[in-house]
């Protein structure tokens, strides 16, 4: 029995251990991961960003943004651990080692007459003819009497100065550190071992199994519903005009699951008043479009309306009920937009190739969202070839600013931020009105804002040219520069509540076919992570070319070195298309910024097969997949190309690829800056 609860006494530690093991670890990771997470964090400081809120991180806000799922269950998991320290240290008995002098009441080494009367002093209290309590008869019979024998009798002494025991060696004893009441397995307590059991081994895995398997079959690895993708893919054209982009966007699932309430009609009607000029309705039958617009279905149309309130910041105007509905179409954007982007771009071509101009109008959608301008903004107008787009995402910039600002002969946006900082501030404070402190916050932005350059080379590796068939290999450096020396910033952003980090897109595309025949996502948040690519990716390639070992370090430090200098490496593979000549350009797009995008363009030449073999097979184990070419409708949504030009469409015939046969493979690159820079150079 004395044994039994002993194992049981030690039931406690046994689930303090297993608790711990996967605790303590998992703790480390989140704390370490918040800490990284809060590194990253670089915001813009001017007062519009400060003053929205979005950074000001109030009790009440600190304490929503804890009160995770998994936050929760890890304190109170770790309130658990307490309890049971405290249990185990306070409550539960410690296992007493078999000391007889300290049983009697004795000092060591005490005569045989002291140990005599210390014995029958403790009878006296203890012995069950003196002491009915059935506890102090074990204690008599368990500690007083072994602890007298142990001393007096000689055999029993030599056990004790040999063992520690009156009664000698013991041998080994093998227990369970669980509860009474489940050792004891019978009657009802044989149950609820066998529930346990059960439902511990069973039936948990389970139901966590069918949960997972719910939840992954409606949602993608970046928690977009399948049902969305499947709506994009559906509604993607090759030649979808970037207005034309949003409708697209504006279909998903997430949206559609938008409650519609009858107390929603009036301030949607007073929404819908404010946002008309950018639905591109007909106003020649305004009536008629207002009727069909209103005929849509009533998610669809509460979704645009909300959109369009981001796009004109008109969200004051917004009853409280939807701006619970605004923050939902909000938070889900930026993934939506990121899986509306890599929709474009999906191979679907014999060729393999994506499309460009639904890519180029996702990601002006994303910038446009982001900074809270409406996609009107990117007409030609003013004498601004790009539009007023990228005046808008300044702090206290407005129409009626930039017309200010034009009359000092200001005719681009680059023009402007190529102004010393004396001269934009006399032109700001004097011309445009600004205060001292505003023409300050202007600075602030325009020092966050992100300069790309683009280093790029198309390759055959190891031969000699490029011909037809050939897996030709991309390098591509970008380097991004920011007149406060950041790397890795947030952008200026305060018309979009919610955490959203700068993300840019290469494509390698033609302009002409519309083909994009290369796309990658770059982030300049992890340097780490981007450190660990570049090397992998030059190891790779230096290896494949039987370089030296000393080769491929000297390659791998002089990578790692530009990584920390504010540079990305982008290399990838696309099989060489028939002899000729191709113009190609390569985009690099941000979609958090308006203005800030880059462009380059390539001569790439490519010769008629005069080696033998091809490389044409190893093209799978790239990773580039190929789909059954989707059925052609350019000419239907051809009339959507003029709704308003995007900062990327290009009508000077001089800068369209044109295809020529029996050319010397060979590449060309020439950098163009995107919108204004261009521009400014004619």
């Amino acid at each position: 029995m004395v044994a039994s609860e002993e194992n049981s006494a030690l039931f406690p530690i046994f689930v303090l251990t297993v608790m711990a093991l996967p605790l303590v670890p998992y703790t480390v990771f989140k704390l370490f991961h918040a800490f990284s997470k809060e590194k990253k964090n670089i915001h813009c400081q001017c007062s519009v960003c400060l003053s929205s809120g979005k950074y000001r991180q109030s009790i009440f806000k600190r304490i929503s943004n804890f009160s995770t799922g998994s936050n929760l269950t890890l304190v109170l998991l770790w309130i658990v651990m307490m309890v049971l320290v405290y249990y185990i240290k306070h409550i539960n008995h410690e296992i007493q080692v078999f000391e007889p002098f300290s049983i009697l009441g004795l000092e060591p080494r005490a005569s045989d007459s002291d140990i005599k009367k210390a014995y029958r002093r403790l009878s006296i209290q203890y012995h069950p003819d003196k002491n009915p309590d059935p506890e102090a008869h074990s204690y008599f019979v368990e500690y007083i009497s072994k602890a007298y024998q142990a001393l007096t009798d000689p055999v029993s002494r030599e056990n004790f100065e040999k063992y520690g025991h009156p009664d000698g060696r013991k041998g080994l004893e093998m227990s369970v550190a669980l509860p009474l009441f489940l050792l004891n397995i019978d009657g009802a307590s044989g149950g609820i071992l066998l529930l346990g059991i059960v439902g511990v081994c069973i039936l948990l895995p389970l139901v966590m199994a069918v949960i997972y398997l719910s939840r992954s079959s409606k949602y993608t690895g970046n928690y977009v519903r399948h049902q969305t993708l499947s709506a994009y893919n559906h509604f993607m054209k090759p030649s979808l005009a970037p207005s034309k982009v949003m409708e697209v966007f504006t279909t998903a699932a997430e949206y559609m699951d938008i409650p519609v309430r009858r107390n929603d009609d009036e301030p949607l009607q007073r929404l819908f008043l404010l946002v008309r000029s950018e639905l591109n309705l007909d106003h020649k039958n305004i009536r008629q479009e207002q009727a069909k617009f209103w005929k849509q279905h009533p998610a669809l149309v509460k979704t645009v309306l909300l959109v369009q309130a981001q796009l004109n910041r008109e969200s004051a105007a917004l009853s409280p009920a939807l701006l619970g509905d605004f923050r939902h179409v909000l938070e889900c954007s930026p993934r939506l937009l990121e899986e509306l982007m890599k929709m474009a771009i999906l191979p679907r071509t014999s060729q393999g190739y994506g499309w460009l101009r639904p890519a180029i109008g996702a990601v002006e959608l994303s910038q446009n969202f982001i900074q809270a301008v409406p996609l009107s903004a990117r007409k030609t107008a003013g004498g601004f070839s790009e539009g007023i787009a990228p005046f808008l995402q300044l702090p206290h910039f407005s129409e009626a600013i930039v017309k200010k600002i034009t009359r000092k002969k200001v005719r681009s946006f680059q023009g402007f931020q190529d102004l010393t900082l004396q001269e934009r501030a006399e032109l700001l404070t004097q011309v445009a009105g600004f205060s001292a402190a505003e023409s300050q916050d202007v600075e602030m932005v325009l020092e966050m804002m992100p300069s790309i350059t683009i280093d790029i080379k198309c390759e055959t590796e190891g031969e000699e040219g490029i011909q037809e068939g050939d897996i030709v290999t991309m390098h591509a450096w970008i380097t991004l520069r920011r007149g406060n020396g950041l790397v890795g910033a947030l952008p200026h952003a305060p018309y979009f509540p919610f955490h959203k980090e700068e993300n840019f897109w290469l494509l390698l595309a033609d302009f002409v076919s519309n083909d994009v025949w290369l796309s990658q996502r770059v982030s300049f948040m992890d340097e780490g992570a981007a450190i660990t690519a570049a090397t992998k990716a030059i190891q790779m390639s230096k290896e494949g070319l039987g370089s030296s070992l000393k080769e491929i370090n000297e390659a791998v430090k002089e990578a790692v070195e530009k990584v920390r200098n504010g540079s990305r490496l982008v290399m990838g593979k696309f099989q060489a298309p028939a002899e000729g000549n191709y113009n190609l350009t390569s985009y690099c797009l941000c979609d958090s910024w308006i203005g800030c995008d880059k462009k380059t363009t390539l001569k790439v030449k490519v010769l008629k097969r005069s080696r033998a073999g091809t490389r044409a097979g190893d093209l799978a184990g790239e990773g580039l997949t190929v789909e059954d070419k989707i059925e052609d409708e350019e000419d239907e949504e051809e009339e959507g190309f003029d709704d308003y030009e995007s900062e990327y469409s290009e009508d000077d015939e001089d800068d369209r690829g044109k295809k020529t046969n029996g050319v010397v493979g060979n590449v060309n690159v020439h950098e163009e800056h995107s919108g204004s820079s261009s521009d400014g150079e004619e």
